[in-house]
Formats: structure tokens, sequence, C-alpha cells
């Protein structure tokens, strides 16, 4: 399969455009336009990961975090970081970045760490992005009516909530008349048609619209596709970075201390305890990576503990003032990512009868170490 087949149904799941902005989301590495068989997901490019990629023949590396976050001034491989890209580019290894799109999209990152501390009724902690939706009709032959909306539910459309290939379908006459240069799929030149046709309506968020128009243009059988395209006032979708929830049964706060190390398979991590003392953990607030600057979101909303990683001194001081236990796992634990986006990778394999093989890298890229 083409790498660019593959990343337009990871865009799909894991839009760019929710990414926050100024994020270096997409491709960093190599080209999209050529064959691949092996694919790995890997939480950072570093050089280990590097060269795992190289032993496994790896053709697309999927990371969560961007490998050139910061412009570089020179390419001399004398420098390791540089010398890593050089080797990627040797070697015929494109790279793909997804990073706070990630954090934000349903059934993301954030929302894994929530199912594995069995945080439930969850909703977002910072709003990010509002996105509108948007309604297509088009009117397609009775008999290809099947057909469409396959496609169209294969390209995203039809998500609402919880639902999937949603559509609404309604039967009547089309009617036409082919002239001049036309070359009709029904009828012939300069006589009216009359065609029983299905008009088949699905909404989809304005961030698809292309491989959404693109999939029923494909897919429709006429020279001159008949659609309506209209964007909807009165349905929205919003998303937000974070997430907060709440636990079935309150917990001691050593005791959820200690379900968060296990949970991560943690030998330590740090804790910032309130000055007044902490209470029981009910309502918890979670964003992975680097979330201090949401500390405040956290309180506003009343959580009884925030998890967020990188935790800086200053910071931590802020925190202690409030009500709220924080609790600082580290930022690796986004290696989550890893085991669960290869998941879900391999149900798009089953699907779409990929010929494609999926790796999770087995390099750690956790710099720290607790003893």
């Amino acid at each position: 399969m083409k790498a660019i087949d593959f990343i337009e149904r990871f865009n799909q799941y894991c839009p760019k455009s929710l990414a926050e902005e100024g994020d270096p989301v997409g491709l960093h590495i190599g080209t999209l336009n050529k064959e691949v068989q092996k694919i790995m997901m890997s939480l950072d490019v570093r050089p280990a990961v590097v060269a795992e990629a190289i032993k496994k023949n790896i053709d697309l590396l999927v990371v969560k975090h961007p490998p050139i976050f910061r412009p570089i001034n020179r390419l001399i491989t004398d420098d390791v970081q540089v010398n890593m890209y050089a080797e990627l580019i040797k070697h015929d290894i494109a790279v793909y970045a997804a990073h706070t799109n990630m954090d934000i999209i349903p059934n993301g990152l954030n929302d894994w760490f929530c199912e594995l501390l069995e945080v439930k009724n969850t909703t977002y902690l910072v709003h990010t992005h509002t996105i509108r939706m948007k309604k297509l009709a088009v009117f397609v032959p009775i008999e290809e009516a099947p057909k469409m909306r396959e496609a169209l539910a294969k390209a995203g459309a039809g998500k609402i909530g919880d639902y999937e290939a949603a559509s609404y379908t309604m039967n009547g006459e089309g009617r036409f008349t082919p002239v001049g240069e036309a070359n009709p799929t029904i009828g012939k030149i300069d006589q009216a048609e009359l065609v029983q046709e299905s008009k088949i309506e699905v909404i989809f968020p304005e961030t698809i619209e292309k491989q959404v128009i693109a999939a029923m243009l494909t897919t429709h059988s006429y020279e001159e596709p008949a659609y309506d395209l209209y964007t909807l006032d009165n349905f929205t979708e919003k998303y937000g970075i974070g997430r907060i929830g709440e636990l079935e049964k309150a917990m001691e706060p050593e005791e959820f201390i200690q379900k968060v190390k296990e949970v991560f398979h943690l030998t330590g991590l740090r804790v910032i305890y309130p000055r007044k003392g902490c209470k029981a953990i009910k309502k918890v607030a979670i964003c992975g990576g680097s979330g201090q600057n949401f500390f405040l979101d956290a309180v506003k909303h009343a959580a009884d503990v925030y998890i967020t990683g990188d935790v800086t001194y200053h910071i931590g001081h802020d925190m202690q003032e409030t009500e709220m236990l924080v609790i600082d796992p580290g930022h690796y634990i986004e290696e989550l990512c890893k085991v669960k986006m290869v998941e879900q990778f391999n149900q798009w394999k089953n699907e779409e009868a990929w010929q494609v093989d999926f790796y999770v890298s087995e390099t750690s890229t956790n710099p720290f170490s607790f003893k």
C-alpha cells in the first residue's frame, strides 16, 4: 500500500486541524508517495529508535512527538541529532508526527489515561476547538445507494456522538438531458432521461470535507454528480485538551497515588501536597505531557487531584497553595500511545485488507531513572 493511503485514514482519526496552533504535526522527513510494508509507532524519534527502525526495515515511522520541534540551522552529521535525520533519509524512512491532536481527539491519549485510572463521565479540561458541521446531500441511482452510503461512512461522514454510519435516504425521480460533448452513464445525447434515484444525506465535521467529497466523487457513476453542501448552524462539535471526570468511589490520597504508580508501571513519581491538607480523591483531572499551565483550569473544575508531567519548581509552589493534590508521573507515561495506536492500526488493517505490518517500538526513550 502507499504511505499516503495509510496517512489519509490516520488523519480521519487524528486530524491535523485539531492540533494546537503552531504545533508542527504532519510529515517531517521523507515522502508519503511510496510503497510501505512496515510501519512502526514510537513516542519519540531518538537515535536508538532510528537504529531499531533500520534493523526492522521500517518504511514509515509514526510518532507522538515531532522530531523537528524547532528549526535546525546546519546539516552537520557530526551532531548526533542531525545525524539521526540523515540516517532516516539515507534508509528512506519517512517520519509522520501527531502531537497535541492525539491529546485532543476523542478516544485519544487522555481518554486512554482515564480508562486505565477508571475515571468515568469525562469531559475536556480546557476548550480548544469548535468545529462546524456540514451536510452533504447527494443524488445517485437507487441501486448505487448502498455503495455510496458505505463509501461516505468509510470517509468519516455520519458520525453523531456514539453512532457511526448515520445517514438518511429518500427515493424520488431524477431528470436530465445530456447535450453537446456529454458522455452520460445513463441515457443518450439530446434525449430527456428519467431515473429512479436516492437522495442520501450525511453530516460530517468541516475538517474532513475534502475527503468526504473526494469519496463521493470517486464512488459516483455519473459524469456530473448532483449534490448539495450545507453548513449547519444548529450543530457544532467542541474539542479540548486534558480530561476531567470522577472515580466510582472516593479514594484516600495515598491509595490513589499508589494506583497511579501501578497503572503506569512507575517506580517513582513526584507529588505536590496542598499546604492545607488533602481531601479524599473523587474528581480527577489529567493532561498528558507538559500540562502544568492548565492547573488553574483543574482548580476551576474543583478537581481533587491533577495529574500531569514536567511540573517546574515555581509552578509547583503555586500549585501547593491550592486545595488540590498534584501528581507528576513524568512525561513518559505517554508511551501508552504506542500500543493503543497499533491496536487501532491493526483494526484498520482488518477492515481494509491492507498488506502491511505494524510494530510497537521496543525502545525506551525515557531519559529519567529513579533510584
